[in-house]
């Protein structure tokens, strides 16, 4: 006899976001630690201006999930992966690694990206762990290295920053 239970994770919708997101991805990533909580503003424009190349998982009408990023301008071969954020009580269903997938997917048929960056803490295991992860699903290589020293970011208790490239090429970090 199967008595599987479906979970929340098991009904959960990828999409782009859209304006009416920002508010909800602003109070998401301040539930997510130990993401950098930026302006509501600064949400509903990404939401609106960077929708192509972001993504978010919804439940039940609900934001469980979100990656945001962006093609830098001087760098029209890279996709920036800026945040990736996961509802507390969502964590460990996957929803990051299919966000990733998806996103990359979705955004690699309509950018000419030729490589993956993204910036992440020392303590910040999950994200590491999530980015190794798909960098051998998909056996692309990946390297990090020093990118923003703590001091640059002021007075302020900001980590470190490592720069993550994942892309064909790079050698394994």
């Amino acid at each position: 006899m199967n008595t599987q239970v479906a979970s929340a994770a098991d009904y959960i919708t990828l999409r782009p976001p859209e304006r009416s997101d920002g508010a909800a991805l602003h109070d998401l990533i301040a539930s997510c630690p130990p993401l950098d909580l930026n302006s509501r503003y600064a949400y509903l424009l990404l939401c609106e201006h960077h929708a192509a190349t972001c993504i978010v998982a919804e439940t039940e009408g609900q934001l469980v999930g979100a990656i945001t990023a962006y093609i830098p301008p001087a760098k029209p071969d890279t996709l920036f992966i800026w945040q990736v954020a996961v509802a507390p009580g969502m964590q460990g269903c996957q929803i990051a690694s299919r966000m990733l997938d998806q996103l990359i997917a979705r955004c690699a048929a309509s950018y000419r990206f030729q490589k993956i960056e993204t910036t992440i803490s020392p303590s910040n295991i999950g994200s590491r762990k999530l980015f190794e992860s798909y960098a051998q699903r998909h056996r692309v290589d990946i390297q990090a290295q020093p990118y923003l020293a703590a001091s640059e970011f002021g007075a302020g208790q900001h980590e470190e920053e490592w720069l993550y490239q994942l892309g064909p090429g790079l050698r394994a970090a």
